[in-house]
C-alpha cells in the first residue's frame, strides 16, 4: 500500500463551491471506483479562515487529495481523473507518519472534520543537509510541536518524489488539526490555559524549534477543510 498526495488547482472559472462538490461528490466516487484504498480531501474553501493563509504563490492551491493505492504503478487513472477536473495538478509519494491520532473530532465519511485544520508545504533549508533537516524535524519537532498546542491530530508526510512534472520542490506536507476556537485565541492554540506566562513560553519553543529547520521564505501554510470519504483498510465506502 502506497500513499499518493495531488496537490490541486481549480480552474479560474470554477468557483470554489463548485470545486468542492466535483471532488466530493463525482470525482470521490470514480476514485474510489478506480481502486483507492482510502481517500481524503482538503480544500481551501470558504468554510475555512483566509487571514491565516501564507503563501508565496501567484496563484495559490485550492487543494490536496490524499489517496491510497495497492501500488503507485497503477496511478494512471487517478491522475487521468483529477486532471479533468483541475487546472493544475502536483503529485507526490508520501512516506505517513501520525505522531498524533485524531481519537476526540473524529467524523463519518465525507463530513468536514469539526475545528481548524492546517496544512503546510515545507522545503529543506540550504543550511541543512537532509538528514540534519529530516532530525531537527521529526527527530525533534515534533514533541515540541505535540507539547505546545491544542492539536487533536498530526500527520507528517515526508514526500520520497514528485509523481508529476513541475511539482514544486517540498519534501514534506504536514498537517494539523486544532479546535475551532484556536482559530481566533493564541491562548487556545498554543494550549496555555489561560496563563500569559505559559503562552509566552509555549510560542517561544514553538518559534525557536521550526526556525532549525523551516525557512520560512520559502514557507506555505493553508487553512482547509478536510474530509475523509474513505478510510485506508475499510470497506465503507462514501456515498453521495
Amino acid at each position: 500500500m502506497e500513499k499518493l498526495i495531488y496537490v490541486v488547482w481549480k480552474p479560474d472559472a470554477v468557483s470554489i463551491e463548485r470545486f468542492r462538490q466535483e471532488l466530493l461528490g463525482s470525482t470521490a466516487r470514480t476514485l474510489i471506483s478506480a481502486g483507492a484504498r482510502g481517500l481524503s480531501v482538503n480544500l481551501a474553501d470558504d468554510l475555512t479562515v483566509p487571514g491565516l493563509r501564507i503563501t508565496q504563490m501567484g496563484a495559490p492551491l485550492s487543494g490536496m487529495l490524499s489517496i491510497w493505492l495497492d501500488t503507485a504503478l497503477n496511478r494512471g487513472p487517478v491522475e487521468d481523473v483529477l486532471a479533468a477536473v483541475t487546472a493544475r495538478l502536483a503529485g507526490y509519494l508520501a512516506l505517513e507518519s501520525v505522531p498524533l491520532v485524531n481519537t476526540t473530532h473524529v467524523s463519518p465519511p465525507g463530513e468536514r472534520i469539526p475545528g481548524l485544520y492546517t496544512v503546510a508545504f515545507l522545503e529543506k533549508p540550504d543550511f541543512l543537509t537532509y538528514d540534519e533537516w529530516l532530525q531537527r524535524w521529526q527527530g525533534e519537532h515534533t514533541s515540541v510541536a505535540i507539547e505546545t498546542q491544542s492539536t487533536f491530530l498530526y500527520i507528517q508526510n515526508v514526500l520520497v518524489r514528485p509523481l508529476t512534472t513541475a511539482a514544486p520542490p517540498w519534501v514534506a506536507i504536514v498537517e494539523e488539526a486544532f479546535p475551532a476556537a484556536a482559530a481566533a485565541d493564541p491562548m487556545i492554540f498554543y494550549n496555555a490555559g489561560g496563563s500569559p506566562e505559559k503562552l509566552k513560553e509555549h510560542q517561544r519553543r514553538m518559534m525557536e524549534s521550526c526556525q532549525r529547520f523551516i525557512d520560512f521564505s520559502r514557507f506555505e501554510t493553508h487553512p482547509m477543510s478536510a474530509y475523509v470519504l474513505q478510510r485506508c483498510g475499510s470497506f465503507t465506502q462514501f456515498r453521495s
